[in-house]
């Protein structure tokens, strides 16, 4: 292999590089990235950029020492067997990465909407935010919550429009949500309401209300960034598929990050996570799987939210777990698990409880057994907890 090509110039694929050389790649190595930035992290976008504790969120990326010829502003458009085109021509490839991630779903009308993707996307909506704004939030998930959080915070007027039963109730399930219900105060939460679409001025609900807004900010998801897929021979099934060694079906190619759909071992199903976990990870076994290497990507996903001064943690894949219980009631520091049939643990999340956390994705990754009777007292440690 002489040639490697990242498509996508995120936080995975500049891992994906860095594992490359670490494996002793001395080929040569093109990153294409639609952006014009340097590549940056995430997750800091909805916390501390957009909050004003930083204006950027750089990765330590330098591609001279990596050897690596980055072209940034540059987006591809199609793929074919060893060749990807791109805005700025066609690259020959013998080894590919896909890492172009994903893109925010955005709600139909003519009236301005943000998103929160990248940092253009922090730093003009943090722009937006001042005191006094009236701020329409359409989606009470995790970023949407991080919105709330700091429009409440630099003294805006907020209202959240969620079409679920409670915030993060496609995240977590709407009775976990409904434990987050306190932490809106001060907030117009408007609950199993949609929106019909966003106009000037504000937003149209479903059912022909007019709500005002200065500021429309839209955070219901995200769809894998694989359009320019569309016409290739290679399977996309919300998102890129790929084995547990983050092959896809196209010889010579690999996926990692957000846009990545691959098989788990330890939960029997095929995951797709969209959280800088995933994209920290993945990327040492798609390196390994370009270069020949045996490698299996079979992680407990992980994930962070911090909202209204509260640090959410979450582990595993609760769609595995069968009972759900409770570690703490809503008022204080909390965690919900989620157990399997045979009492193993599928997945936890924390409310400041980081030691629950660290814990649990342990027992996770162990496929230990617990005592469920010992589990929901609070006072007890989850690895005390083992049968």
């Amino acid at each position: 292999m002489n040639h490697v090509v990242v498509v996508g110039a995120g936080l995975a694929g500049v891992r994906s590089i860095e594992a490359l050389r670490a494996r002793g790649f001395d080929g040569a190595i093109t990153l294409v990235g639609a952006e014009r930035h340097r590549p940056y992290d995430r997750p800091p976008l909805s916390k501390a950029v957009l909050l004003g504790a930083s204006d950027s969120s750089y990765v330590d990326f330098d591609a001279d020492a990596l050897r690596v010829d980055f072209r940034p502003g540059v987006g591809a458009t199609s793929l074919r067997p060893g060749v990807v085109e791109t805005t700025e021509g066609e690259l020959a490839y013998d080894g590919l990465v896909i890492a172009t991630g994903a893109d925010p779903v955005t709600v139909p009308g003519e009236g301005q909407q943000h998103v929160l993707r990248t940092l253009d996307d922090a730093l003009e909506l943090r722009a937006r935010l001042v005191p006094g704004a009236r701020v329409l939030v359409i989606g009470a998930g995790w970023i949407g919550a991080e919105v709330a959080t700091a429009a409440r915070r630099v003294g805006c007027e907020v209202i959240v429009v969620e079409a679920g039963a409670a915030p993060l109730a496609q995240a977590v399930g709407p009775e976990i949500g409904a434990r987050t219900l306190s932490w809106y105060d001060g907030i117009d939460l408007r609950l199993e309401t949609m929106v019909g679409s966003v106009e000037e001025g504000g937003v149209e609900l479903v059912g022909g209300e007019f709500v005002e807004a200065h500021v429309v900010v839209t955070g219901i998801g995200v769809r894998p960034a694989v359009e320019w897929l569309a016409g290739a021979e290679i399977d996309l099934h919300n998102g890129v598929v790929t084995d547990e060694h983050l092959r896809a079906s196209l010889p010579g190619v690999v996926a990692v990050g957000d846009c990545a759909a691959w098989w788990s071992r330890r939960y029997g199903t095929r995951l797709r996570v969209e959280h800088w976990d995933t994209a920290l990870g993945a990327p040492e076994v798609a390196a390994a799987t370009l270069l020949g290497e045996e490698a299996v990507y079979d992680p407990v996903p992980y994930f962070w939210s911090e909202q209204f001064g509260h640090m959410l943690q979450y582990a595993g894949h609760r769609e595995a777990g069968e009972r759900l219980l409770y570690r703490g009631g809503p008022e204080g520091k909390w965690a919900a698990v989620w157990l399997t049939g045979d009492d193993r643990l599928a997945a936890v999340l924390t409310v400041d409880r980081p030691r629950d956390l660290v814990q649990g994705r342990r027992l996770i990754e162990a496929g230990r057994r617990l005592d469920a009777n010992r589990l929901v007292d609070p006072d007890i440690s989850l690895r005390d907890c083992v049968v």
